[in-house]
């Protein structure tokens, strides 16, 4: 697997070089979010808002209304938890182009529940104009500019930092409402969206050598979400359909399908791997392993489904790269 360093910080400045609308704006944590380089390249596009996260977002509105095309960046949390009313009637209600850039999304980051954006996709997603979208490696978070900068109005988009893997192929990038079909099956439908996703492509490649038939399908885009190709798959299979996703079992993805499945009527099954509840702070893998929410996690939900032991050890799983928590990538743990 190929580990990318970086990959917003390098990224942002060539893309963003003939498009002069677009202002970066930062809450004090510059590079942090990986735009210290951006900063450097066009010191006149840059503004840095300090520690008032509620006052950027409505700074954020004004400049959308003049014309400009604000990308907000700071951690996710002080996003949505500090400034949703700001949010909500500065940004969503007039439905401006203001492109919220969250990162630290779930639990990777060691900071514990002050720093752990858990709930985020439930909040944002009951604004109306909201439009969502989670990057799951270096292809999506490269991808995300674009699909974030031509989609209308307001964006949430939960973004990864540091050292992150390539999974999938750099000329097919994320597109708006359009999920990524890995692997195809009729036993179980699997949708995973953000880190889980590289978690599942762990166990499923083991699940099929025992026999195991899994349509596998990775979700960027939450808001709005594309449900009726993934419904008609659920209805032709076996089990019924598991999400896995790096957010709260309640308000994420397994409440969007559950939502889809109820009002198409569908007899189907949903199993949903989440997080319960808060978590404490710990290096990434320590946390996906400790809320169950990683690769072991899922071989144990289908067996619980399947009624089978398919006999899957830890260590016959695909290894997992484990990002050391200060590197020369990240500016601090946190």
């Amino acid at each position: 697997m190929i580990i990318e360093s970086k990959v917003h910080a390098k990224n942002l400045v060539a893309w963003a070089k003939e498009k002069k609308e677009v202002l970066v704006l930062s809450a004090d944590l510059t590079s942090s979010t990986e735009i210290d380089t951006f900063r450097e390249s066009y010191p006149e596009r840059f503004l840095s808002m300090g520690i008032a996260e509620q006052n950027m977002l409505s700074f954020a509105g004004g400049l959308a209304r003049e014309g400009f095309i604000p990308f907000v960046h700071t951690f996710a949390v002080f996003i949505y938890r500090r400034a949703y009313d700001q949010i909500a009637m500065s940004v969503s209600y007039p439905n401006l182009p203001v492109k919220m850039f969250g990162f630290l999304p779930g639990i990777t980051t060691p900071g514990g529940v002050t720093h752990q954006a858990i709930e985020d996709i439930s909040v944002m997603r009951s604004l109306p104009n909201m439009t969502i979208l989670d990057c799951g490696d270096a292809t999506d978070v490269e991808s995300v500019l674009d699909v974030a900068y031509f989609a209308n109005g307001p964006v949430y988009i939960r973004m990864l930092r540091g050292e992150i893997p390539r999974l999938f192929d750099k000329n097919e990038p994320m597109k708006l409402g359009v999920n990524r079909t890995l692997s195809q099956g009729s036993d179980l439908v699997i949708l995973s969206c953000g880190i889980c996703t590289e978690e599942a492509m762990r166990a499923i490649p083991l699940l099929q050598k025992k026999g195991l038939s899994i349509q596998h399908i990775h979700v960027s885009t939450l808001k709005p979400f594309s449900g009726k190709p993934i419904l008609d798959l659920i209805a032709r299979s076996k089990y019924g359909v598991i999400t896995m996703e790096n957010h709260s079992v309640t308000g994420g993805l397994g409440s969007i399908m559950a939502e889809e499945i109820a009002e198409a009527g569908l007899g189907k099954k949903l199993y949903k791997i989440g997080i319960h509840g808060y978590a404490h702070g710990a290096n990434k893998a320590y946390l996906m392993k400790e809320y169950k929410i990683d690769a072991m996690a899922l071989v144990e939900k289908i067996e619980e489904i399947t009624k089978t032991s398919f006999n899957i050890q830890e260590e016959d799983l695909k290894k997992v790269y484990i990002e050391p928590v200060h590197t020369i990538s990240k500016a601090e743990a946190l």
